[in-house]
């Protein structure tokens, strides 16, 4: 690792595409770590931007577009004000969230464009590209899925496979499809400007490789070495696209063309600190030229190669920017043993879990954050959830701050009591309160989120144990003085974990700011066993965390089911057409609305119902084999259709005088063929 002191930060996280809300895969893959890092850095007095935005120019927001029926522009207002407001209510502090649309970012991002075009950094090349006739349009990266030639999988995109991580070119995929059509695409001609990524190998295996071999984390260096050493190396790789919704190409000839949406979104991080500074009144240039300036990239797996291979590339060709100084990737999260797919609803939408969980939001940060797919995937599960919060959250962080608070109150009136001799429990404790500060800003510092919350919860399980250990509701009945020492030690503990904790549980943070009358507290204030001092006031406790009982985990659960039930019934097939028959068969059949007079239940049936209809032309007995889908009382008053010239047929020794027509759903319910309004009883259907 780098020893570099820093003046400034520039801390990004991964720009999420406008086309759907976020979810708990987001979160953990880069939104919590970038909170926790910023968090902990202000907390240190240090100077930071911390940027983010929505990334409007996506394909699969024109996709979206197109299957509702609406334009991009109106798929990207709604989506960003949803994440905006999602992210500002958990908590998430950017300290400017932008967006690609806005001018200043067209404005930079061709800028960008135009100054490399200009140095002749382009190639400039007639290829052949998917066209879908049918659409009539040429087919961008992620409008083509196929077979990824790599691993098999069926429904790689374009430019990459998201299960082996590979990437790819659309001309690469085995059976490709349009997205548009479903059509399979033919190749026309078309003009592109590509950059030649192959030129700066060396300088990316160097800086990559070598300057940052110790300080990058494994998966990364991993990734970048499959990219930089594997096959043919590198690739020209091109930064235009033919569409109509993007930032247009600045360049004579490029009609109908607009930048490649992994050339334009990473300049969006730009883009935003310009915004951020000219509202602040301040010079942005510091934070993305100055060598004192430390950038950090906070993404997930699947934007590697996007932030350490083609972004860096731009900045480099460009010259006078930073290089990012570390991008801590973390892998995916998956959901109750699946993977978590947007467009099979197997999600926990961020903006649905904020209305569900008032006032939870630090227990989802702590639940994502202690099961952070750091290293490898993980798995995120409603049981787990239940379990951290009821048996680490509440059991020992809230119970032990509620304690400390509840005993002062109760034994010394809400005013801190002052130390007096201390022993060997009282000084492990302060020792302990000496130590945790360093080992968890350590860990943030390696961005091991995970080994800093632990270590969090491992201090407050110390200040559990002190007072388990002393017993001050019973020493309080024999020496005063000796409780009051406890009690300091507790509270000073506790005031500490306040300031420690924030970066993870701010929300908790704040409560226990408030009960303590503490304000402007910062990280190297710890490590002090005199934050709080004799005589001072608190307030009264205030809850800080509450158990989450089974059946609300069991809802969640079953929200998750009856989610991936729908969307199995949506891409079930429907039953195959049975055998073509003429007008003339049809004909015979006298299909008509009957009312339903009475409905009992079959002795001895599981299946049968036994009902009396009015025709219209009489009433008759129907022996209906709908009991396990209707109950009798449901159906008394209805009208159903009925094929009331079927022969007559005995079950279980009545005649049943014609047949109740049903629709079988595609999961085997049965539903009623009701008209739409009352109709005579023996009207016709034809």
């Amino acid at each position: 690792m780098k020893n570099k002191n820093f003046k400034r930060y520039t801390v990004t996280s991964a720009l999420p595409y406008a086309n759907g809300p976020l979810h708990i895969g987001h979160l953990a893959g880069c939104y919590i770590p970038s909170d926790i890092y910023v968090r902990y850095l202000r907390s240190n007095d240090r100077d930071v931007a911390y940027v983010c935005g929505s990334d409007e120019h996506g394909v699969a927001i024109t996709i979206k577009a197109k299957k509702e029926g609406i334009t991009p522009q109106e798929v990207v207002d709604r989506y960003h004000e949803i994440m905006k407001k999602s992210f500002e209510e958990f908590g998430i502090s950017f300290d400017h969230y932008s967006r690609t649309s806005a001018k200043i970012h067209h404005e930079t991002a061709a800028g960008f464009f135009k100054d490399l075009y200009e140095k002749g950094e382009f190639l400039e090349q007639v290829t052949e590209q998917y066209y879908d006739e049918e659409a009539g349009q040429f087919l961008a990266d992620r409008y083509i899925e196929g077979t990824c030639p790599k691993c098999g999988h069926d429904g790689a995109y374009g430019d990459q496979c998201e299960k082996c991580g590979s990437s790819l070119n659309p001309t690469d995929l085995i059976n490709p499809k349009s997205k548009l059509s479903g059509s399979t695409p033919v190749l026309r001609e078309t003009k592109h400007w590509f950059l030649d990524l192959a030129r700066y190998t060396d300088f990316l295996k160097n800086w990559i490789l070598v300057e940052h071999a110790n300080d990058w984390k494994n998966n990364v260096l991993g990734q970048c070495r499959s990219w930089l050493e594997a096959g043919e190396g590198l690739q020209a790789r091109s930064m235009t696209r033919d569409m109509d919704w993007g930032i247009p190409v600045p360049v004579e000839g490029a009609e109908g063309k607009v930048l490649y949406v992994w050339f334009d979104a990473p300049i969006g991080y730009i883009s935003s600190t310009k915004e951020w500074a000219a509202q602040k009144g301040i010079d942005w240039e510091p934070y993305w030229k100055d060598e004192e300036t430390k950038l950090v990239h906070f993404i997930g797996k699947d934007n590697i190669v996007f932030h350490c291979i083609i972004f860096p590339a731009i900045l480099k060709t460009h010259g006078g920017y930073v290089l990012p100084e570390n991008v801590p990737a973390n892998e995916f999260l998956n959901l109750e043993g699946d993977k978590i797919s947007t467009s099979r609803n197997w999600a926990v939408w961020l903006h649905e879990y904020l209305e569900e969980f008032p006032g939870k939001q630090d227990v989802l940060r702590y639940v994502l954050t202690a099961n952070a797919p750091e290293t490898k995937d993980n798995d995120f599960t409603w049981k787990d959830f239940q379990s951290r919060n009821n048996s680490e959250l509440v059991a020992v962080f809230g119970n032990f701050v509620n304690r400390a608070v509840v005993l002062t109150h109760k034994f010394f009136d809400g005013q801190i009591p002052a130390l007096a001799e201390l022993n060997d429990f009282d000084r492990d404790a302060l020792a302990a309160l000496q130590e945790y500060p360093e080992k968890i800003a350590a860990s943030i510092e390696r961005y091991r989120f995970r080994e800093a919350l632990s270590f969090v919860m491992d201090f407050a399980r110390v200040g559990n144990k002190y007072l388990a250990d002393t017993e001050p509701w019973k020493t309080i009945k024999e020496d005063q003085e000796r409780t009051g020492t406890i009690l300091n030690i507790a509270l000073n503990i506790a005031a500490n974990l306040a300031v420690l904790a924030e970066p993870f549980l701010p929300f908790t943070a704040a409560k226990m700011f408030d009960m303590f009358n503490l304000k402007g507290l910062k990280w190297q204030d710890t490590g002090r066993q005199d934050l709080l001092q004799a005589g001072q006031k608190i307030n009264a406790a205030s809850l800080l965390f509450e158990k989450i009982e089974d059946n609300v985990v069991e809802a969640q659960v079953n929200k998750l089911m009856e989610s991936k039930k729908q969307n199995e019934l949506a891409n079930a097939k429907a039953a195959p057409m049975k055998d073509i028959i003429t007008y003339d068969d049809f004909a015979k059949l006298d299909m008509r609305l009957v009312k339903v007079l009475t409905a009992e239940p079959m002795p001895k049936s599981k299946k049968l119902l036994k009902l009396t209809v009015d025709t219209g032309l009489g009433v008759r007995t129907v022996l209906s084999g709908v009991a396990e889908h209707f109950k009798p009382e449901d159906l008394i008053g209805k009208q159903v259709t009925m094929l009331i010239n079927l022969a007559p047929r005995k079950m279980m020794g009545v005649d049943s005088e014609g047949m109740i027509l049903m629709a079988e759903d595609r999961d085997g319910s049965l539903r009623l063929l009701n008209p739409d309004r009352p109709t005579a009883d023996g009207s016709t259907i034809s």
